[in-house]
């Protein structure tokens, strides 16, 4: 697809996705970082309260702790990250909050909803590297297992028949210590490498 007609598929499958409310318990709207054409896709987990009051994923606490790691590992500011690399996520409304607090987790069945809004994505921008945040995000892409041997490593998947690498950061969120403790920092750093490292990333220089 050249950019021109993949860029109207992308504008049309966003508006298709915005207008989405299959899920009861989720709270609308739909939260998309735009229709940006790229080669890079980060995806999330879900947004939180504030992202659907501020229009954009990862707008508050954690946003800042995700883009702290791309403007200190590879001297990319929030800007240019928003509107060079696609952003989606495992489900686009806000799960609500649980009764002990936090946010819910989102239920297999969101789940499996939403997931036919990543594949068309995924078929659209034929992506070369995917960087899952958080376990349900790495989850949708590679086998699960402990962060320690998954985060600082390259893997190659293939979902909706489209072929790509995955590199997975863990979920930048102020509750987990486990980026800012060891092991933790150094894989963050050398998941940061590896995607600075990439081709697809390249092409943003």
């Amino acid at each position: 697809m050249t950019p021109e007609p993949q860029q109207q598929e992308l504008d049309a499958h966003l508006r298709r996705l915005k207008a989405c409310r299959l899920c009861p318990q989720m709270i609308p709207p739909v939260v998309s970082g735009g229709a940006v054409v790229s080669r890079l896709l980060l995806v999330g987990q879900a947004p939180g309260d504030k992202e659907p009051k501020l229009g954009r994923p990862f707008a508050w606490t954690d946003g800042k702790m995700l883009f702290r790691w791309f403007r200190e590992g590879m001297d990319l500011d929030e800007a240019r990250f928003r509107s060079s690399i696609y952003m989606a996520a495992v489900c686009r409304c806000f799960p609500g909050k649980k009764l002990t607090g936090g946010d819910r987790v989102p239920s297999p069945g969101e789940v499996a909803n939403c997931a036919r809004w990543l594949d068309r994505e995924l078929q659209i921008l034929q992506p070369a590297l995917v960087i899952p945040v958080g376990k349900l995000a790495i989850e949708q892409f590679i086998p699960s297992g402990k962060l320690e041997d998954i985060i600082g490593r390259r893997f190659t998947a293939t979902r909706a028949g489209v072929s790509f690498d995955v590199i997975p950061l863990p979920h930048p969120s102020g509750a987990s210590p486990w980026p800012r403790m060891e092991p933790g920092k150094t894989l963050v750093r050398k998941a940061l490498k590896l995607i600075a490292a990439h081709p697809a990333f390249k092409e943003l220089e």
